[in-house]
């Protein structure tokens, strides 16, 4: 049987704002996942220890601030140094389209904008996901 899909969602940065992570992580949990959310306010360094510690599948990512160039990439280096380079890594929140293709060099897999449908974001971690 496979386990189920655990997906850590974290809001890096001085981001206050967690509506948007705060569904995400309710439809994710709706659709059979088991979420851990880390809250507002999180050092890279605080995500990367949490999902290696909870051993995650993916890392869901926020960001309204404007930091996502910085944090994001700095999550995925951190997870690649401590061992957590398959976790999946995605990116959501107010990201200018001009940045996306940076992020996703950066080692980012996808990154869902706003007006994204939490169906489409659902149905790309089942598919991306392999359980066991």
């Amino acid at each position: 049987m496979a386990h189920k899909i655990r997906v850590l969602i974290a809001k890096p940065g001085l981001d206050g704002h967690d509506r948007g992570a705060k569904v995400i992580a309710r439809a994710l949990r709706d659709a059979g996942m088991e979420v851990i959310y880390t809250g507002i306010r999180q050092t890279p360094e605080k995500i990367v220890n949490a999902a290696i510690q909870e051993d995650v599948n993916v890392v869901g990512l926020s960001s309204l601030s404007g930091a996502h160039n910085n944090l994001f990439p700095k999550v995925v280096k951190l997870l690649r140094e401590k061992g957590g380079g398959d976790i999946l890594v995605l990116g959501g929140g107010i990201i200018p389209a001009d940045d996306i293709l940076g992020l996703k060099e950066a080692g980012v897999r996808e990154i869902f904008p706003p007006g994204t449908s939490t169906d489409d974001i659902i149905r790309y971690i089942e598919q991306n996901v392999k359980t066991s």
